[in-house]
């Protein structure tokens, strides 16, 4: 099932492509550890490929080709030392949903920000049936866009989102610009 981006168009298709920009400048691009060789090497082009004309399930689906995705990967294991596990079999779908989802998030901030709308609204971009208790919490509440755009423009090595949005893998969480009044 693919996100519900409200305000997915061209202007902030343009600033998501900005913010795409912004991290690669600064080698920030988070690139997932499920990721094989070819998978690093293309993902960057398949992402702005995405951003620019296509939406998270089709990135999705260009992961899933050419042995973009590993099948193991070495985790830490509890009590110390590391395992081979499996990747997940919906790892590229997790990936490009979180990814296109964070980019179109701080896209929609940068909007905001131009049109002097301070704030934004969290909303669940697509159904769950059992979403995190964390996350219900946060639907319908308000967020600083500027607060936000800066949480999600630091480092992925720097931590997770401090406002939990988005709220980790396979999280739907995402935000929207507020309904305008209508005009008298």
């Amino acid at each position: 099932m693919s996100l519900n981006l409200h305000h997915l168009d061209k202007r902030t298709r343009r600033l998501m492509l900005d913010e795409l920009v912004y991290d690669q400048v600064r080698l920030q691009l988070h690139i997932s550890p499920y990721l094989s060789g070819q998978g690093v090497h293309d993902y960057p082009h398949l992402l702005q490929e995405a951003i620019a004309k296509y939406d998270e399930k089709w990135l999705a689906a260009r992961l899933n080709e050419r042995r973009r995705i590993e099948r193991t990967h070495t985790r830490r294991k509890p009590k110390g030392g590391y395992t081979i596990a499996a990747v997940p079999h919906n790892a590229a779908q997790v990936i490009a949903d979180g990814e296109f989802n964070r980019y179109y998030i701080r896209g929609l901030c940068r909007r905001a920000i131009a049109d002097k709308i301070d704030r934004l609204i969290v909303y669940r971009a697509r159904a769950s049936e059992n979403p995190r208790p964390s996350s219900s919490r946060m639907e319908s509440r308000t967020i600083s866009a500027k607060s936000l755009l800066t949480d999600l423009q630091r480092p992925s090595r720097a931590g997770g989102p401090r406002f939990g949005i988005p709220a980790g893998p396979n999280s739907s969480l995402s935000v929207r610009l507020p309904q305008l009044p209508l005009a008298a």
